[in-house]
């Protein structure tokens, strides 16, 4: 009965996500309102500039946080589209605190829906959205790091948040251990993030995201060399 009901919630999951994705579709080439906003949205990231962004979440005035939540889910769904920008947006717009707030929460929310893609949908839509180099890249990684593996990835601003999410539904791993770890990993990134964004401006950002990179390789050397000895310690108690 269990293996049924399984089975039934699965189908009727992967029902839904199919028929959202069609309409998301659909919408944008039948809209033409649909498509001139996605487009907008489209160079605002090619731009690279979080000032730009800001103007664009700003223009929707009282649904700006709104807009804001949705940008984030959006660019988890179409990885790998560079979240930092929102997360410099928010803390300019919103103050650093509340702007942290805003994009640790729609970027759970993000992972959420990039974890469920993959466990319903399989790896075909899973490569499709990503790529199939980077999710075989991280699949590597889980391998290597097991069960600290979301942790250590969730640290690293190089390593893709959204591949990992897309990646960590493909495996075994449940939900909510996939969603806690997540959750500890990103919060530390998206603090120093929104308290830097908060007072950057112009050409700044490729400085601080320069130094951030630099304080998340030194906690990857640290981790790594823990790992190392916890392993190390488990041989020789063999």
């Amino acid at each position: 009965m269990k293996k049924i009901k399984r089975k039934e919630n699965k189908f009727f999951g992967k029902l839904v996500i199919i028929v959202l994705l069609i309409l998301s579709v659909g919408s944008y080439f039948l809209i033409p309102s649909v498509k001139s906003t996605m487009d907008n949205v489209f160079r605002m990231f090619k731009s690279g500039d979080f000032t730009v962004v800001g103007e664009f979440v700003k223009s929707y005035g009282p649904y700006a946080m709104a807009v804001s939540f949705m940008l984030m889910i959006f660019q988890s769904i179409a990885a790998p589209l560079p979240a930092f920008l929102i997360t410099f947006a928010n803390a300019n717009l919103f103050g650093w605190w509340q702007g942290a707030i805003l994009s640790w929460s729609s970027a759970m929310a993000g992972a959420a829906i990039c974890f469920y893609i993959a466990r319903i949908l399989g790896r075909g839509v899973a490569v499709k959205l990503t790529s199939k180099k980077g999710i075989e890249q991280v699949d590597q990684f889980f391998t290597r790091y097991g069960r600290q593996s979301i942790l250590i990835a969730r640290l690293l601003p190089f390593m893709s948040f959204d591949i990992v999410s897309y990646a960590a539904g493909l495996t075994g791993m449940g939900f909510w251990s996939f969603f806690i770890a997540t959750g500890i990993g990103q919060l530390p990134a998206t603090i120093v993030y929104s308290y830097v964004g908060g007072m950057l401006s112009g050409g700044a950002k490729f400085l601080v995201t320069g130094l951030l990179i630099l304080f998340a390789l030194t906690i990857l050397i640290f981790l790594m060399k823990q790992i190392y000895n916890d392993r190390k310690n488990k041989k020789i108690s063999r």
